[in-house]
């Protein structure tokens, strides 16, 4: 049922929520009109009766008077005709019950965007992330953000792990994802998964058989290490895996940088060094396996040291992403 043509279903949502943000707006010198008390116009023009609309306004009756008065005031000319009956609208009353509603929505739209924005949840964000993660970890954060802040225009770019915390800090992207705790000054890292130590390897690799490796079985095989140009941190921390290892390791960097066939493993003798989860991503014909008693691989989310509404915001998101897939086990 439409009256004047208001949608009389706003009666169900609770008026008083409706009018915490409206204020007076001074224009030009002139004074815009109360919102408050236009509101409350509206509501009184589909109750038409002074003690039905202020009761489900929440108000006395003679202060809702009173607004009602003070708004005809500030438009110089009378909304209603009231007697001891009933009240009725005037030609001007009627056009204003017609026009205010879609004005109104508009503010509050306008409120909303703000509030969005305010919070984060609004706006572009960039994501820089080396390809490492870019299988896993990289795609489930930009998932969910995208699902949780549906005005978030979110682009993430695969970039050189040792660029992408100088890249935040100066503002190119927003937000980096690396392995490791890359060195940078003007950023904050915060830890957002842990993944155990393992090798990949040709399933009919000898070693594949066994559900753990001893570092010093696998030092025994020739061993894929990631160029150390391209992410040092990680590097270092995979060879030192094999520090203490007498005869020393055979080590190589391939040929590619990055390679989806992993074709050096398909030798059925060369291990890479490599995070939990090559055990979901491996090409066929590959497996992984864990290093038995090796620390940790560590990926790390960079932001701005000094962040902002946005910035806050894909830390909330991370953490509780974190959680719930147990990235961060206790």
């Amino acid at each position: 049922m439409r009256r004047l043509g208001l949608d009389v279903s706003s009666r169900e949502r609770p008026v008083r929520d409706r009018l915490r943000t409206d204020r007076y707006q001074s224009t030009g010198g002139n004074l815009a009109p109360d919102t408050v008390s236009l509101r409350y116009f509206l509501v009184l023009a589909q109750e038409l009766n002074f003690t039905r609309a202020a009761a489900r306004i929440g108000i006395a009756q003679p202060a809702l008077s009173a607004r009602m008065r003070r708004l005809e005031a500030e438009l110089g000319t009378s909304l209603l005709i009231r007697n001891t009956r009933s009240v009725v609208l005037t030609t001007a009353g009627a056009a204003l019950a017609e026009s205010a509603p879609p004005a109104l929505a508009a503010l509050d739209r306008a409120w909303e965007t703000a509030r969005n924005a305010g919070a984060g949840e609004l706006g572009t964000l960039r994501i820089g992330y080396s390809l490492s993660t870019g299988a896993e970890t990289t795609p489930a954060l930009v998932d969910r953000l995208m699902r949780s802040s549906p005005g978030l225009e979110v682009g993430a770019v695969p970039m050189a792990t040792p660029e992408i915390s100088p890249a935040v800090a100066d503002g190119r992207i927003d937000a980096g994802i690396t392995r490791g705790e890359q060195p940078g000054r003007g950023v904050r890292r915060f830890l957002l998964r842990r993944q155990r130590v393992g090798v990949q390897l040709a399933q009919h690799h000898p070693l594949a058989e066994h559900p753990e490796i001893e570092i010093a079985d696998a030092a025994a095989y020739p061993l894929r290490l990631p160029d150390r140009t391209a992410n040092p941190v990680i590097h270092d921390q995979l060879s030192a895996l094999f520090r203490d290892i007498r005869p020393n390791p055979r080590f190589h960097t391939p040929a590619v940088s990055f390679d989806m066939s992993q074709r050096d493993l398909r030798d059925g003798l060369t291990l890479a060094p490599a995070g939990e989860a090559a055990a979901t991503t491996s090409p066929a014909g590959l497996t992984w396996r864990p290093l038995q008693g090796a620390p940790p691989l560590t990926i790390h989310l960079v932001l701005p040291r000094v962040p902002s509404p946005l910035h806050r915001r894909i830390r909330t998101v991370a953490k509780t992403l974190a959680r719930e897939l147990h990235w961060l086990p206790d």
